[in-house]
């Protein structure tokens, strides 16, 4: 369990899993989270169109894990349960998939549990990314995840809450040194443009200020891993069979461990 103190699900303060469960369309979000959303919507209109093509190329991500063999997974930074959920999408497809989900809020991890109560497969534990031995090392994930077999690390849209400060590379190296050979990095981070700037400044009043990065910034993530075609683009063409779709400006890509599986 990470060693830092919990976040406060305050209820006078906008959440960026509240808020984000309200651009997908949930029920899980305040007053103060809808306001803080419509005031970042004015500054960025295609906000929810952002956070659709997030969730979209999560789900493309999932089905092309799954198609290397992959059959674990670590949803880091989940936020509430919302539509088609990780564990939904990947069990549909093989349900002895395993999903774990990593949230650092106390509030979203009890109800993430409480919803998963019934699925064998599927665990929910509270940890902070920025203490990844924490999560690395939770005795509920380790129940879950086998760390000798080929796993998928999920960080989709949660890195542009790390703050350079908390050494947001050295924590992706962190996991790369865990993961096993064929384990894949699934990763999607906000780039820097007037857009997410615009956005950012929202998010800087909410519980997890924001920092998009460069592209290059965001390519060093996948250092140490075999990135997969196309590379590293928007998360709106990401292996869409559908070369019209409006690019947004979150960029995604899936990075793969070299090497012989350990299983």
């Amino acid at each position: 369990m990470s060693s830092r103190q919990p976040v406060i699900c305050r209820a006078d303060q906008a959440n960026v899993a509240r808020m984000y469960d309200y651009l997908l369309g949930g029920k899980n979000h305040l007053p103060v989270d809808r306001e803080a959303v419509q005031e970042a919507t004015r500054r960025v209109p295609n906000l929810r169109l952002m956070a659709k093509e997030n969730r979209k190329f999560l789900q493309r991500g999932v089905r092309y894990l799954q198609n290397l063999g992959v059959q674990q997974f670590i949803d880091i930074g989940a936020g509430f349960p919302t539509q088609d959920n990780t564990h939904e999408f990947a069990q549909k497809r093989d349900p002895d998939a395993r999903v774990v989900y990593v949230d650092n809020d106390p509030v979203v991890a009890a109800h993430a549990r409480a919803l998963l109560a019934d699925n064998d497969n599927t665990a929910a534990i509270e940890a902070d990314l920025r203490d990844p031995d924490g999560i690395i090392d939770h005795p509920e994930l380790n129940k879950m995840i086998d760390w000798d077999k080929p796993v998928g690390v999920i960080m989709v849209a949660v890195l542009h809450f790390i703050t350079d400060r908390d050494g947001p590379y050295g924590i992706v190296t962190r996991f790369r040194w865990a993961m096993a050979p064929g384990s894949c990095l699934l990763l999607s981070h906000a780039k820097a443009n007037p857009e997410t700037e615009h956005a950012a400044e929202v998010w800087e009043r909410a519980n997890a200020p924001g920092v998009p990065r460069t592209v290059e910034d965001i390519a060093r993530f996948f250092d140490g891993l075999q990135l997969v075609q196309p590379g590293l683009v928007p998360v709106s063409r990401w292996r869409r069979r559908s070369e019209r779709a409006q690019a947004v400006p979150f960029l995604g890509g899936v990075g793969v461990k070299p090497g012989a599986s350990r299983g």
